[in-house]
This record gives C-alpha cells, structure tokens and sequence, in this order.
C-alpha cells in the first residue's frame, strides 16, 4: 500500500488562522488558440459539466471539439482581452483583495483569503496549499456561484475534497453551497441596477441573463432554474417592476441537446421583432465579468437585437469588485462561521497567543516532538 502524501503537519504553537476560499470558473492563460484548447480540454473533461459515457465524449472532445472550437473561442477571447489579461482573472484578484481587507476588518482573528480557478491558473490545489502556509485551520470555501448547480458549485466541492484527500492534517472545513436569496446579495445586484438606471434611463424590457444548463439536468434534480428566477423575482420585486418589464434567459448554449429556455438569443431577437424598443441586460449569475458577458451579451447578442428592429441596448456590468458586493460577501462569511472563535466576541490575538503556548507547554510536558 503506498504511503499517503504529506502535505500537511500539526505543530502545537502554530498560529490559528480562517482560510478563505473563494473559487471560480477558470479562463485561459492567453487568447491563443493553444491556451483555449488546454483550458477547454480539462474544462470539458469534467464529468459534472458533460454528462456523458466518458469513452465515447473523449472520441468527440478530442477528435472534433479540440480541433475546431479553440480557434474560435480564442477569437472570443481576444475581443475582451486586456493589457493586464483575462478580465475575469483581473476581477477576481481585486475580489480577493478586496474582500481580505473586508474581513480583516470585520473579523477578531486573523483571516487568510485565497483564489482558486476550477480549471487553469490559480488552481483550487494552489489556493488551499497557500491557505495551509498561512496557518488556516479552519476552511470556509466560497464558490463564486450565487445560484447552485451540480455543473459549478458541485464541481468545486469534488476538487476541494480531492485536495483535501492527500492531507494528513484536514482543516475543519465548511461549504457554501449557494446564495442566490441572500439579503445584502440582491440588495447589491438591486442597488447596481439603480445606479445604472439613473444613467441611462428605464428600459422598456429588462432580462436577467443566466448560464444555461441541459434540460435533463433540471429533470435529474438540479436546483439551478428556481434558484435563478428566484433570484430574479426578488430582485424584480425590489425593483417594483411589472411582469412585462422583466424576464428570465439562459444563454450559452452548446451542442444539439435542448437547454433551459428560454433562450437569451432568441427571446432578444423576438423582443426586437416585436417593436421594444430599449432593453437592458444583467447577469446576476456571474460574479464577475468574463466572456459570456463582455462577449457573447454585450457583443454578440447587442448586435443580434439591434439588427432584428430594437433601437437601444445596455449591458449592466457584474458586481464584479463594488464594495456593495464585497460586503455582501463578507457578510456571506460571517453568517457562515457561526461557532468558529472567529466570530466569538471574547475571542481576541492575545488569548489565543496564550493558549497555543498553554498547548505546546503541556505537549512537551507529554514528551511529544514539538
């Protein structure tokens, strides 16, 4: 039997840290067509993104998919390409700083947080190492996925747990699984649209864009279509707008296999045809901004509206790094880390200072290999 891994150790005067895990979807290192197709390959490779017999989706993935799409993708990709690289990355570094000083405010104890991408670079594996250097004994993990799916959310929790898996030492470790209802979340995703809409005007159509999913997932069990519209309704309601000024989409997607619908591109096209003349656009369901919103919404299906008769069309960007956002995630964290001693009011640096030397004294009095 091979010996196990060893990737971490107990030592008894360690400091004692919270980890924080937030996770994303992943991009490419480059809008090349090499970049693409690395990061479509382990991207594609995921069981719980294609459901689908492993022998005969690897013929399909390798022998016509790798060899066709990663040109185009990668043409995609350079569109929104910036000097400082893939806009995602770019946001969710600011993110994770972002949040870090957000934390370090609110919280009593020291607080490390760290970004991992589900696929490509920073790996999920780098991030929790990182957090394990630091002293994180224990793990909050936030996928950066407001409204559940196997697909994402689910997909991360397998990683995480698979790293998890090669340490001796595991952190006490909980998982957010979703926050598609969470107050100061839609309060945020509300407030953006406000601001946006002081700018540029009421439009006569608002539609919440959401990645779509195949329809047989929603069959099988996943939650992922409630939790967008309710994510949706809550917002509409805040906003006090009337059912015609508003409705759900799913864009992005791919292959013969029917999706959710409606369809974002088809539903703005009928708008088009049918005389609305303004739409507005959001996406409540990234978290950052990336390709399918600066790309395929705010290019590829602005183009498709305004050529089918409308006359205006307004992207409403990701909360991205706002500080409304930032706080809604910090807030995210403190309801999660209820018994933790980061959230006990009588938890302070110096008591626990005095009790890791309490702890390494009494481990050497036992005689242990401190």
């Amino acid at each position: 039997m091979a010996a196990r891994k060893e990737v971490s150790a107990f030592v008894h005067d360690a400091p004692d840290a919270l980890g924080v895990l937030i996770a994303n979807l992943g991009t490419p290192e480059a809008p090349t067509p090499e970049a693409v197709r690395r990061y479509l390959a382990e991207f594609l490779s995921d069981p719980r993104v294609v459901e689908f017999p492993r022998i005969p989706w690897w013929l399909i993935l390798h022998g016509i998919i790798l060899r066709i799409r990663p040109k185009q993708v990668a043409r995609s990709y350079a569109s929104i390409w910036t000097p400082d690289g893939s806009p995602l990355l770019v946001t969710s570094r600011a993110q994770e700083t972002a949040l870090q000083r957000e934390l370090e405010r609110r919280l009593r104890l020291p607080v490390k947080v760290a970004l991992g991408m589900r696929y490509g670079r920073p790996s999920i594996e780098s991030a929790m190492t990182e957090l394990r250097k630091a002293g994180c004994h224990r793990l909050l993990v936030l996928p950066l996925y407001p409204q559940y799916s196997s697909t994402t959310t689910a997909s991360v929790f397998d990683e995480v747990m698979r790293v998890l898996s090669t340490w001796r030492w595991i952190p006490e470790t909980r998982f957010i699984q979703h926050y598609h209802d969470h107050p100061d979340y839609i309060e945020a995703l509300t407030d953006s649209i406000r601001h946006f809409w002081t700018k540029e005007g009421r439009p006569d159509r608002l539609l919440f864009s959401f990645h779509g999913i195949p329809k047989r997932y929603q069959r099988n069990g996943d939650p992922y279509f409630c939790e967008c519209h309710k994510t949706a309704r809550l917002v509409a309601e805040r906003l006090q707008l009337e059912p015609d000024r508003w409705q759900v989409a799913f864009q992005s997607r791919f292959g013969r296999e029917e999706w959710l619908r409606p369809y974002v591109d088809e539903t703005l096209a009928e708008w088009g045809r049918q005389g609305v003349e303004s739409a507005h656009v959001i996406a409540p369901g990234f978290s950052a901004d990336c390709l399918e919103t600066l790309e395929e919404l705010n290019i590829q299906n602005r183009e498709l509206f305004l050529k089918s008769g409308g006359q205006r069309f307004e992207y409403i960007p990701a909360l991205n790094a706002h500080p409304a956002h930032i706080e809604a995630l910090a807030s995210l964290v403190e309801r999660h880390i209820g018994g933790w001693p980061e959230a006990d009011p009588e938890r302070t640096p110096e008591r626990d200072r005095l009790e890791r030397l309490q702890r390494l004294e009494r481990a050497r009095a036992l005689g242990a290999d401190t």
